[in-house]
């Protein structure tokens, strides 16, 4: 047992729940079927889905306690924008997006200067495939705004805190563009010159982190995933296997966990080398890491160990992303399913909670620059653990 954290359970991930889109005559099943991206509502009320062919799908959370048995229910897909189904007043809704959904991003609006609770304050920004970005009102499922810029897939999206709608976009087109929703969607920003697809990462309450220069530091992955737990450590997967622990403002490489065999007596056909890796994510108290790789397992990490503390076999993932409170991740598959799986439940210890707060405010120089001991200099940039 480490001294950051306590598990309330340590338990391997079970399937709680596998949900798969109904089949439409419509509908070509060989292609464009992927579930590329996967995401929960700030406050754990939705679940959005991206179903693959073009559709995404707004469910209320929790799921019906008939659903959370460990079976498939399949949901089939339609052109309203409202189905019937739904409870306490909240309705699934399904989201025709008419371009390949590869990025999920929620966030809330204002009402009066005052961040409201009300679902109906919830919107949904979507990447499309043709680099086109529409955002939607949760509640209604209206279309609030089409953004253009982009001249490539937009893979990942991510809001600035706070509800004050400003959305920043990363594309394979190499550039990042920073909206402004409270302005209609205007543009206000492009940063461009990099040499790489380009990163994005959501840090500790959605803040959003960007490398300056790819060339500045040693990412030359294509297209990895990304995630932080809060402003002070940004993690990234890449196809060559490997999850990389980085200072985002140093560029520093603080650790490197590598996707390896787990145990002899696991044999899924596995060729280790060519086990791409497609996502990880941060759990929500910041200290454990989520991995879904094409090794067809799904692992859960300590920060603090260089090997997985629990695993499950799973087939065909691309994406992970951990409920806002813990107790649960979310997994989409190439076959454009989504399955849920229990995570261990944790309790941070004090010093790890001093540390996540201090590092919302402050970068890792003003750190350095305190008049404190060494020792806890490296705790707190996370260059021990």
């Amino acid at each position: 047992m480490n001294n950051l954290s306590r598990l309330l359970f340590w338990e391997e991930p079970v399937l709680l729940a596998e949900l798969k889109p109904g089949r439409p005559q419509q509908y070509d099943w060989k292609s464009s079927c992927e579930t590329w991206s996967v995401a929960f509502s700030p406050d754990g009320a939705w679940f959005a889905w991206s179903q693959g062919h073009c559709i995404v799908k707004l469910i209320p959370w929790p799921l019906e306690e008939a659903e959370l048995g460990c079976r498939t229910i399949e949901r089939k897909s339609c052109s309203t924008k409202a189905d019937t189904r739904g409870r306490g007043g909240a309705k699934e809704k399904t989201l025709e997006c008419g371009q390949i959904v590869w990025g999920l991003s929620f966030s809330t609006r204002e009402q009066d200067g005052l961040q409201a609770p009300s679902p109906s304050c919830l919107i949904l920004a979507t990447g499309l495939n043709d680099g086109q970005i529409k955002v939607w009102e949760v509640q209604t499922g209206h279309l609030l705004f089409n953004l253009s810029g982009h001249q490539d897939v937009v893979r990942d999206l991510s809001f600035t805190p706070n509800g004050n709608l400003i959305l920043v976009s990363a594309s394979r087109d190499k550039t990042l563009r920073v909206w402004d929703l409270s302005r209609d969607g205007k543009q206000v920003q492009v940063l461009s010159g990099h040499m790489q697809w380009v990163l994005a990462s959501r840090g500790h309450r959605n803040a959003a982190h960007t490398w300056p220069n790819p060339e500045s530091i040693p990412l030359a992955f294509p297209r990895p995933s990304c995630g932080a737990c809060d402003s002070a450590l940004l993690v990234t997967a890449s196809y060559d296997a490997c999850v990389i622990m980085w200072d985002p403002y140093t560029g520093e490489q603080l650790r490197t966990l590598r996707h390896g065999p787990l145990h002899s007596a696991l044999d899924y056909g596995t060729d280790i080398h060519a086990s791409s890796l497609r996502s990880v994510c941060f759990s929500p108290e910041g200290l454990y890491l989520a991995t879904v790789a094409d090794d067809r397992l799904l692992r859960i990490w300590a920060l603090e160990l260089r090997t997985p503390v629990a695993f499950a076999p799973m087939t065909n993932g691309l994406c992970c992303v951990y409920f806002p409170h813990g107790g649960f991740i979310a997994t989409g598959t190439r076959d454009g399913h989504v399955q849920f799986w229990t995570a261990p439940r944790v309790l941070s210890s004090l010093k790890h909670l001093c540390r996540k707060a201090l590092r919302t405010f402050l970068t890792t120089y003003q750190v350095l620059a305190l008049p404190i001991p060494k020792k806890m200099k490296e705790f707190l940039t996370y260059r021990t653990f």
